[in-house]
């Protein structure tokens, strides 16, 4: 190992890829759009070990992450991540409705310490649309408004939710050059030799 970092300040977050998923088939990763600003909030469950009714011992076990991102997104990247279909209908017509359903899908992105000059990788392995399609659209306003989105991140195969690395910090190219393109758990999951 390199370097081992021992202070990182999140300043700007880029380079964002989405790997949706065509049944259970991961496709390669394509770039997500330009991000204004990333939420991530994690669900727990309490275990909890009471003696006389006094709680005497407690644990914290995570169970999944709530995700928003505030964004500019290519239209397909769009459609697939909401659901939008023209089947059945004429060429160019795409439609939003009761019967829709977004893909399932990987997020990574690199969050930059401008400060230091250090990039973390961050990737949410196993996703789902938590919300349905918003807009906002203003007359005259001075900047364009960023499309929300929310997401839920859910334990993958090895129950993990979330999945950082300083670029700094790795070893193993391939795991550089394949996080935006085609992560999964296995990619970072240690082997022994």
């Amino acid at each position: 190992m390199a370097n081992v970092v021992t202070e990182f300040d999140s300043v700007t977050i880029t380079n964002a890829s989405i790997q949706f998923f065509n049944g259970n088939e991961q496709q390669e990763g394509e770039k997500f759009g330009c991000i204004g600003d990333l939420e991530s909030e994690t669900e727990s469950k309490e275990i909890v070990k009471k003696c006389e009714g006094v709680e005497t011992k407690k644990i914290t076990r995570p169970q999944k992450a709530d995700v928003k991102v505030n964004a500019h997104i290519p239209v397909k990247v769009a459609r697939d991540y909401f659901g939008l279909s023209n089947e059945g209908l004429k060429p160019g017509v795409w439609a939003y409705g009761s019967m829709s359903k977004g893909k399932r899908f990987v997020f990574t992105a690199d969050v930059v310490d401008e400060f230091e000059d250090i990039t973390k990788m961050i990737a949410f392995a196993n996703c789902a649309n938590a919300t349905g399609l918003k807009m906002k659209i203003e007359n005259g306003a001075d900047e364009v408004a960023l499309l929300e989105l929310e997401f839920t991140a859910l334990p993958d195969g090895n129950r993990q939710i979330y999945y950082e690395a300083f670029i700094d910090e790795l070893d193993d190219d391939q795991v550089k050059e394949q996080w935006h393109k085609q992560f999964t758990p296995d990619l970072v999951k240690q082997t022994t030799p």
